[in-house]
C-alpha cells in the first residue's frame, strides 16, 4: 500500500535527483569539461551525427532545469529517455558493471528505469506549475496537504 503522505515527497526527492544529475552530465560533464565542440566530436567519432550532440546538450540541461523545478515533469522525464537509452547502447560493449573500462550499461540502465518510475509517479510535492505555460495549472506551487 502506498504511504500517501510520503509518497508526494518521494517522487519530489527522485525528481530533484533526476533534475540534478541530467543538469550535471549536461552542463558540468559535456559543456564544461568535455566542452561542446568536444562533445560533438566525440558523438561523430562513434558515428552518430554532430547535432544529436546539441540535442541531447539541450535535453539534460533544459530536462534537469525542469525536472528540479517540476515543469511538465512526466513529459520530461519520458522524453530523457531516448538520451539514456543511447548512452546505454553506448556503453553496452563495455560490460554490465558501470566500474568497467569506459563504464558499463547498468548506471544508463537504471536511470532509465528511474525516469519511468519518475514518469508515473508524478510531480510530486513542491512542483512549479506556472500559469504562462501550457498544461501546468495555476500559477501556484503544490502543496501536500
Amino acid at each position: 500500500m502506498i504511504d500517501t503522505r510520503t509518497a508526494p515527497y518521494a517522487a519530489l526527492l527522485l525528481r530533484m535527483s533526476l533534475g540534478a544529475l541530467l543538469l550535471a552530465h549536461g552542463l558540468l560533464l559535456k559543456v564544461f569539461t568535455f566542452t561542446i565542440p568536444g562533445t560533438v566530436g566525440y558523438f561523430e567519432s562513434i558515428g552518430y551525427p554532430g547535432v544529436f550532440a546539441y540535442l541531447v546538450i539541450a535535453g539534460e540541461i533544459l530536462g534537469g532545469i525542469a525536472l528540479i523545478l517540476g515543469v511538465w515533469t512526466r513529459a520530461v522525464a519520458l522524453l530523457a529517455l531516448p538520451i539514456l537509452l543511447g548512452a546505454t547502447l553506448q556503453h553496452a560493449g563495455n560490460g554490465w558493471l558501470f566500474s568497467a573500462p569506459n563504464g558499463g550499461w547498468e548506471f544508463p540502465a537504471f536511470w532509465m528505469m528511474m525516469l519511468v518510475v519518475q514518469a508515473l509517479l508524478g510531480d510530486g510535492a513542491h512542483a512549479w506549475r506556472p500559469a504562462f505555460l501550457p498544461f501546468t495549472g495555476s500559477p501556484r506551487i503544490a502543496r501536500v496537504r
